[in-house]
């Protein structure tokens, strides 16, 4: 089961990079015309939850929130947000690997698998919401 809570995880962040190489500034400025966050401050919510739980991962207990992007106007910077989701995305799977296969980390997979979803379904909506045109692999993902 680890493995394949794992394998969704490799697809979703694989989805999460295809986005964000897709995306320019502007892009990721923009926010839907209702109360809603910018693009890039739900990216910014992404990394800073993979980073929070590749800790939890290592300590067996979910801590204090934290994100590497220092600010939300990093979080509008593409190159920034992407070296961002790259490097949080290997320090999860380090974490997720050197972690003992208890039923803790077990659910800290799955808490984290659920928060890359509703970040996802949310953006899907963000995109077409814009008129943004989205990349192929999100194309293929959720048939459109």
């Amino acid at each position: 089961m680890q493995r394949l809570i794992d394998e969704r995880l490799d697809a979703a962040f694989r989805l999460y990079d295809e986005l964000v190489d897709s995306l320019d500034a502007s892009q990721l400025r923009r926010s839907l015309p209702v109360p809603s966050d910018r693009i890039g401050l739900q990216l910014w919510c992404v990394v800073g939850a993979r980073e929070t739980w590749a800790r939890a991962m290592r300590t067996g207990a979910w801590g204090p929130f934290g994100c590497s992007i220092p600010s939300f106007e990093a979080a509008q910077d593409p190159a920034v947000v992407g070296s961002a989701l790259a490097s949080s995305a290997a320090a999860f799977r380090k974490a997720a690997l050197a972690a003992p296969a208890d039923e803790t980390r077990a659910r800290l997979r799955l808490g984290l698998l659920e928060h890359e979803s509703q970040h996802l379904g949310q953006l899907l909506r963000y995109i077409l919401g814009l008129g943004i045109e989205p990349p192929p692999g999100w194309k293929e993902r959720f048939a459109l």
